[in-house]
């Protein structure tokens, strides 16, 4: 497949023109012309690009991408990854807050959908764009089972606080650092938040709001979104793809 044409579908998929972000998004990294195989991970680390390159892939799609704020050397760490990327001719794709913002692949959404939270609307601004969703438990959801849930389908130990009611009404659901939402999540009535890092200050702020606060980790509520992505372009265009984990356990 040509790269071209394979930027320019990801671009309008995502709406990536329509996101202002933390740095640049889209196609980071330019290589070769023809795509054959895609690779993806969470994070443009070295290991993964170095994987990527091994695996003899030519398009790596990642969430967390090379460059964010004012204009960065290529020296050092980034220098590093960039050339790994050049040795391979291996094009670089990067889709942060347009991906957590996602209807059908973002993060928010497919943890919803795995959850068995029904969406019912869009909150949590991002620059400028609404990227979290909250939506309805199923009818009698305790929250410990609840918690269960999300450790078993994101293979991690979350941290549960729980200050809410022992039965689940409204989920939040905001991936990766987003735990300073957790006061807008109960003006908005969600009773059980879900979300990525903490905080020592966010024990206090779940407790004086009286919600539910489940931290399942940035890196693992943010696979589900690369990965729905990866299967979407498999099926679409029949290219092999692959997830390449690289966990941090935060």
């Amino acid at each position: 497949m040509n790269r071209g044409e394979l930027v320019a579908y990801l671009d309008e998929y995502l709406r990536v023109a329509t996101f202002e972000d933390y740095g640049p998004q889209g196609l980071q990294v330019e290589g070769r012309c023809e795509v054959t195989r895609i690779t993806s991970s969470v994070d443009a680390a070295l290991p993964a690009l170095r994987a990527a390159a091994e695996a003899g892939s030519h398009f790596h799609l990642v969430h967390h991408g090379l460059f964010w704020g004012e204009p960065q050397r290529l020296v050092g760490v980034l220098g590093r990854r960039v050339r790994t990327l050049m040795q391979a001719d291996a094009n670089l794709y990067a889709v942060h807050l347009a991906l957590d913002a996602h209807p059908e692949v973002g993060n928010n959404a497919v943890l919803a959908r795995q959850l068995g939270i029904r969406v019912v609307d869009s909150w949590c601004r991002a620059k400028g764009n609404l990227i979290g969703v909250w939506g309805e438990a199923p009818t009698g959801l305790e929250f410990e089972p609840f918690v269960a849930r999300v450790n078993q389908l994101l293979g991690g130990k979350a941290r549960a606080a729980a200050h809410g009611p022992g039965v689940i009404r409204r989920v939040g659901i905001v991936s990766g650092g987003a735990a300073d939402e957790i006061e807008a999540a109960a003006q908005l009535g969600i009773d059980t938040y879900v979300t990525g890092e903490e905080s020592h200050g966010h024990y206090w702020d779940a407790a004086e709001c009286g919600i539910n606060v489940v931290f399942a980790g940035h890196y693992a509520t943010e696979v589900v979104g690369v990965r729905a992505l990866g299967e979407h372009l498999a099926a679409r265009f029949g290219l092999p793809v692959e997830f390449l984990d690289y966990p941090t356990g935060l």
